[in-house]
């Protein structure tokens, strides 16, 4: 294997099945890349009650500033149906030009480029300041023992960060597309409405809880939280999930609850967006005279990179190698941005996001030498600009 290409890094990635929350040998041979071209590396695993045990990789060159930080993670979703795909999932297999497997674009091939970029890197150039990478194996599942608790541990130690690139797909439809510069917060909503059971016949001596929390739903669904911003569409309530505890088409279910995300933008912060929802719920229910109740948990706050540095030299490494201007945007979901956004400003650069998840989860080869070409052309003018 050659260690500084991306290709051949890619495909070993790929053929280790670290389907979330396993390690699957992935950071394993992460560290066997790093360690051997002066990297020190760290491995650790992250636990916490309920939910499963995570191994993650903080590898380092370099103790001194400016430190520019790639973060990534190993795990993939499962791969469905294995029948279905045209190569083996965890084959690494090369055709027409594509590379397939489960990971190929989410995100072993970032990852890979990241590694061959900063390897030729460290070759060509005499080094300044420091490279690290953070790889969690928990993005894919809780997030809860991955990028957040590293990033805890790294600010025990002491460990500053002055940037840092995720390397999530972020792209449309071609490399060049697009650079993510923030994201909308997300906050998660479980809303239940009590009610008193009872039999269908007789409902004048039961309390039907369910059409009291459509009239809820209908008023936080159609309310808009606001119009956008010049950084962020409009903010979006969605529900996902509703549930009655009953199996009888005959009796008056107790309850009935439901399930609803909020991704919202720089007009909100979570506090804020609680009591928006409080306020809708209250005024739905006194209405119609229903008892409930709300609760939250969040997944991320929003941010935004504004324009500078960090932002105008991966435009410039993108529009030198691709000769396309990428849009900086703010949409789309979550990723371990959202934690590093706390301690650094931070990017996301990737690769085309085309087949993410999907059957047959692939990448152009073209596409590796570009983006490794990129983070490339990246890192030299970041060290001469930090």
């Amino acid at each position: 294997m050659d260690l500084r290409n991306p290709v051949d890094l890619t495909q070993a990635l790929i053929r280790c099945p670290s389907v979330t929350p396993e390690e699957g040998g992935a950071l394993t041979l992460i560290e066997q890349v790093l360690a051997p071209s002066g990297f020190t590396c760290h491995r650790m695993t992250m636990r916490e009650a309920g939910t499963p045990d995570v191994e993650n990789l903080y590898a380092r060159i370099g103790t001194d500033g400016p430190h520019v930080c790639f973060a990534g993670h190993t795990d993939v979703v499962p791969v469905g149906d294995a029948a279905a795909w045209t190569h083996p999932p965890f084959g690494g297999v090369i055709d027409g030009g594509m590379l397939y497997g489960r990971g190929a674009v989410d995100m072993k091939g970032g990852i890979a480029c990241f590694m061959a970029a900063v390897l030729r890197h460290l070759v060509a150039q005499p080094r300044r300041g420091s490279i690290s990478f953070l790889i969690t194996g928990d993005e894919e599942g809780p997030s809860v023992n991955g990028t957040m608790k590293v990033l805890d541990w790294m600010a025990e130690r002491g460990e500053k960060l002055d940037a840092a690139v995720v390397g999530e797909p972020s792209n449309p439809q071609v490399l060049g597309d697009e650079i993510k510069i923030g994201r909308r917060g997300s906050l998660n909503g479980d809303l239940v409405v009590a009610g008193r059971q009872g039999h269908v016949a007789y409902p004048h001596i039961a309390d039907n809880p369910v059409p009291k929390l459509a009239r809820i739903i209908d008023r936080l669904s159609s309310t808009p939280l606001d119009a956008g911003t010049p950084d962020f569409q409009a903010s979006s309530l969605q529900f996902t999930v509703i549930s009655v505890p009953n199996t009888a088409s005959n009796v008056i279910p107790a309850e009935a609850r439901a399930k609803f995300n909020i991704r919202y933008n720089d007009l909100w912060r979570r506090p804020k967006v609680e009591a928006w929802v409080r306020e809708q719920c209250a005024a739905a229910a006194n209405s119609i005279n229903a008892e409930y109740r709300v609760s939250f948990s969040g997944t991320g706050e929003v941010f935004l990179t504004q324009p500078g540095p960090l932002v105008d030299t991966m435009v410039a490494a993108v529009r030198e190698v691709t000769g396309r201007v990428p849009a900086l945007t703010t949409a789309g979901g979550t990723s371990d941005a959202r934690f590093i956004q706390a301690y650094c400003p931070v990017i996301e650069f990737g690769l085309v996001n085309k087949t993410i998840h999907a059957v047959d989860e692939c990448v152009a080869i073209a596409d590796l030498e570009s983006l490794t070409a990129i983070y490339e052309r990246f890192l030299p003018r970041f060290f001469a600009t930090a």
